[in-house]
């Protein structure tokens, strides 16, 4: 059943934290947390008590389980969080600590290359709409379709459906999958480090007679 790891969602499968990490990782041997390619100056958030501890939530790996910091929905209970990279990403799951009880969502809406963003209003369809797990004492992993998540710069996360319908709260939220070279700019050289002269751009490659060496131009 090769492949079946990349069209899996967290709606497809009866979830547990051990079948997540199966899953979202497959088969790849290049999957790491991408804290490290998220653009964190330009994290924000819409209906949130503090707009900008948006942020404060896209912690390092080590610090998921925290809880001094987290964000809460403010008129009700529909937050959205809109993380971008550095760089385009594949994304293979996403990573999730929320609250318990009334304060925890139970839907996710997931929203790729939207450079601003989403807002309240807007009646697209999510590139994934994921059902999430309540009461969950710990961070967990959602795997996502990787196809959908091949080449990504940016996801806004629209969180909402907590049982209370008053307020939402997330301790945390990160993405695993693979990084990938940033893209140039129309127009622009690519360029290529040369470690020696074999390395260097070649003009012309001139054949002489049998037993005589080629002269490199």
């Amino acid at each position: 059943m090769s492949g079946c790891a990349d069209d899996l969602t967290a709606v497809d499968v009866e979830l547990t934290p051990t079948l997540l990490g199966r899953v979202a990782g497959g088969n790849a041997s290049n999957v790491t947390n991408l804290y490290g390619v998220i653009d964190h100056d330009n994290i924000f958030g819409l209906n949130l008590t503090v707009p900008e501890d948006a942020r404060e939530i896209v912690k390092t790996w080590d610090a998921r389980e925290t809880l001094e910091k987290w964000v809460d929905s403010g008129e009700d209970d529909e937050m959205i969080v809109h993380v971008p990279f550095t760089e385009n990403v594949r994304i293979r799951s996403v990573v999730i600590k929320l609250g318990r009880g009334e304060t925890c969502p139970r839907r996710v809406r997931l929203y790729v290359n939207s450079p601003h963003g989403i807002d309240f209003s807007d009646e697209s369809k999510p590139t994934q709409d994921l059902s999430l797990l309540e009461n969950a004492e710990q961070a967990l992993e959602y795997p996502v379709r990787v196809s959908a998540f091949a080449s990504v710069n940016s996801v806004t996360l629209f969180f909402s459906d907590s049982p209370g319908g008053e307020r939402s709260r997330v301790y945390y939220i990160g993405f695993k999958g693979e990084s990938k070279r940033p893209l140039k700019e129309p127009g622009s050289k690519l360029d290529l480090a040369a470690a020696n002269a074999a390395d260097a751009p070649v003009d012309r490659l001139k054949e002489t007679a049998p037993g005589a060496q080629s002269t490199i131009r």
